[in-house]
């Protein structure tokens, strides 16, 4: 049996709540199944790092992470660390960067007990996470904008063949075990050559997957489409702030973003990071929700079976899911999804699902 090694970083706000939360149900669903191993590393980021290291995101973290399978990510709260540090790529950007995650992966699939805007809906979001215009991480050193002027700022959208080649093999790798179908999100009316690029690229990548069928809309377009037929809708592609913008909205359609999923990957590691935020206001008071962090973690496990090719990790992954599940549809839930349950009671009624 692959023992694997799992970094756990608590993060800021709700995160060390919904964290161990998170771990309490994955632990359940690894002592029910007895088929997998973990190593579980815990490290410093946001807050704990910088009272530590004076570093949000230290170094002795990343020399650690390194040497791990990958790991699980609560929320950090960056608007509120001094200055010096809020200057700095935030936690997560500075680990999407570090360590190449050029995949973001969210889902947005309803879920039974949940009320959903757009009715029925099972889709998943492939955001291309290294370049785009998000300056912070689209150059190798420094950032890509440039203040000329206390009145004029230049900010750069960097896109590459390279880029665009990589997340559309994933996105489409993904598509050939889902419905078969793809859609490209864009601007590329507007943008010319650089979404030019990335939608020349994407097309040529799917003429080897000739068994699926590939569209595309503008940005503008397709956030209406979501809002009215995001049933129609299997896997989408785009590049790294549409698809920030589009998974948020996905979230929401389908029920709320504090139960939208997502992993981080590069070919070899990958990161669990639930879509919301760390919810400073709520921090501490017991009643944050852990779905997407769990879902998440689901996700990890899916990812790393697919990866090391081990059964035992998807058997782990869907007695979680189904815990999840189960709890929701039987009307225990959290505050924010019109519940009464707390965090911990949550937790409690997921492992009991799962112990028996």
């Amino acid at each position: 049996m692959t023992t694997y090694r799992i970094g756990v970083l608590y993060g800021d706000g709700i995160g060390p709540e919904i964290t161990r939360a998170t771990l309490e149900v994955l632990k359940a669903a690894v002592e029910q199944t007895g088929g997998a191993d973990f190593d579980y590393v815990e490290l410093p980021m946001g807050w704990e790092g910088i009272e530590k290291y004076n570093n949000p995101i230290p170094q002795v973290t990343i020399d650690a992470l390194q040497e791990t399978h990958g790991w699980i990510m609560g929320p950090h709260d960056s608007a509120s660390y001094p200055k010096v540090h809020q200057a700095n790529r935030n936690p997560s950007g500075e680990l999407r960067h570090c360590f190449d995650l050029f995949a973001n992966v969210r889902p947005a699939k309803t879920i039974k007990g949940i009320k959903s805007v757009v009715g029925e809906a099972d889709l998943v979001i492939y955001r291309e996470n290294t370049e785009g215009f998000y300056s912070d991480r689209n150059m190798h050193v420094g950032t890509g904008e440039w203040q000329i002027t206390p009145d004029i700022v230049v900010s750069t959208g960097v896109f590459t063949r390279k880029a665009a080649e990589r997340i559309a093999h994933a996105a489409f790798q993904m598509a050939m075990q889902r419905r078969k179908k793809i859609t490209i999100v864009h601007k590329a009316n507007v943008i010319k050559l650089g979404m030019g690029l990335f939608l020349n690229v994407c097309r040529q990548i799917g003429e080897q997957y000739p068994e699926v069928q590939v569209d595309d809309f503008h940005i503008d377009a397709m956030t209406a489409h979501l809002v009215r037929r995001a049933h129609f809708f299997d896997v989408i592609v785009t590049e790294n702030m549409f698809g920030d913008i589009l998974s948020d909205l996905a979230g929401e359609l389908v029920g709320s973003l504090g139960l939208a999923p997502s992993i981080n990957t590069n070919e070899n590691q990958a990161m669990a990071q639930a879509a919301h935020g760390s919810a400073p206001d709520i921090a501490g008071k017991n009643i944050a929700n852990p779905i997407g962090m769990m879902l998440s973690t689901v996700m990890f496990l899916e990812w790393l079976a697919s990866r090391h090719g081990d059964g035992n990790l998807i058997q782990v992954a869907r007695m979680m899911e189904h815990g999840i599940f189960t709890t929701v549809a039987e009307g225990v839930k959290t505050r924010d999804l019109g519940g009464s349950a707390s965090t911990t009671a949550f937790t409690a009624a997921v492992a009991a699902h799962i112990a028996r």
